[in-house]
C-alpha cells in the first residue's frame, strides 16, 4: 500500500508544495514545529533514509540543501535545523525546521497556521528557489 507521502506526491492528497524535481518532492508539514517546517522526500518510496543507494541519498541531501536555503531566505530564524526520525511514515524523509533555539526541534511543540498562511508561505519559498 502506498505511503501517505506517495499519495501526496501523486496528487491523491493535497499538499503545500515547495519544490519538486525528477527525484525529490518538498512540501510544508501541516503539523509544523515552527512556521516553515518542510518535509523533503524521495519520490521513490523507500522506508528508511539509509536504504537509499548512495546516489539517491546524495540527490535528496542536495535537494534538501537548496530547499533549506530558500526557507532561510523567507522565514526569520537563526538557522534551518534538520532532523531524520523516520518513525511516523514508512517513507524516507528529512525535516527542515526553521529554528531560534534547540527547543524548536521538539516534535511535541506545534505551531498552528491557517490554510492561507500555508499557501502564502509555500509560494514565497518556491519564489526563492
Amino acid at each position: 500500500m502506498a505511503s501517505v507521502f506517495t499519495k501526496i506526491i501523486e496528487g491523491e492528497i493535497p499538499s503545500y508544495t515547495v519544490a519538486e524535481d525528477d527525484f525529490c518532492y518538498a512540501f510544508l508539514d501541516i503539523n509544523p514545529n515552527t512556521k516553515g517546517h518542510t518535509l523533503c522526500v524521495p519520490k521513490k518510496e523507500v522506508d528508511k533514509l539509509f536504504d537509499l543507494d548512495e546516489m539517491e541519498y546524495s540527490r535528496l541531501m542536495s535537494f534538501s540543501r537548496k530547499v533549506a536555503i530558500a526557507i532561510e531566505a523567507v522565514v526569520h530564524c537563526k538557522r534551518v535545523g534538520m532532523a531524520v526520525v523516520g518513525l511516523e511514515v514508512p517513507h524516507a524523509h528529512i525535516h527542515l525546521i526553521p529554528i531560534h533555539s534547540i527547543g524548536d526541534m521538539n516534535f511535541s511543540q506545534k505551531e498552528e497556521m491557517l490554510p492561507e498562511e500555508f499557501a502564502e508561505l509555500a509560494a514565497a519559498i518556491q519564489a526563492k528557489l
